[in-house]
């Protein structure tokens, strides 16, 4: 990466409602609107100040896409891409961690990268389809994008020089509700 190649500038979603404590990949949970009007003027305002274009491109789950559909509002092209989907989850999906119990989650860190949780999706399936998102040309130059914790950390996996396997220990921490995260492609 040369430091002159564009990045994509990543939001994570606001907070939604009543998650605490339960396993939320592509459960559409929602959001305050409130909450994601806020973030909308946030990223209205960087983009502003940072010369960036007015395109956002967010997950289709609502808690990501009411954001764009707030910033469609005021002018911007707004485009839903499957490929910035949380984790699936699977069975495990919209459950409370409790529910599920600390075995499975422990068989899921100990194969971190090839368990599908619950029988969703495995993180190797999600590194794929993160690294194909910021790979893709339709997003040459800078753009805003409204994702998910999950995706968030794994694209930050995969900006580590040499990433080698992901391991549950060393994966990114979540980034937090609103934060942004640049990626140099």
């Amino acid at each position: 990466m040369d430091g002159l190649t564009p990045a994509l500038s990543v939001w994570r979603h606001a907070r939604p409602r009543a998650v605490a404590g339960r396993c939320i990949g592509i459960t559409d949970v929602a959001v305050d609107r409130r909450k994601s009007k806020r973030l909308a003027h946030r990223i209205r305002a960087w983009a502003r100040g940072h010369g960036a274009p007015r395109i956002v491109v967010t997950s289709g789950l609502r808690r990501s896409a009411d954001v764009g559909r707030w910033l469609a509002r005021w002018g911007w092209r707004h485009r839903i891409d499957a490929r910035l989907s949380e984790l699936d989850f699977g069975a495990w999906d919209g459950r409370r961690w409790d529910e599920i119990g600390a075995a499975p989650v422990d068989a899921w860190c100990a194969q971190f990268e090839r368990y599908a949780p619950g029988g969703g999706e495995s993180v190797a399936a999600l590194l794929e389809r993160c690294a194909a998102f910021i790979a893709d040309p339709a997003h040459a130059g800078a753009v805003c994008v409204v994702g998910h914790a999950g995706w968030i950390s794994a694209a930050l996996h995969l900006r580590r020089p040499g990433p080698g396997a992901p391991e549950a220990a060393s994966w990114p921490a979540a980034v937090g509700y609103g934060a942004r995260v640049s990626l140099l492609r």
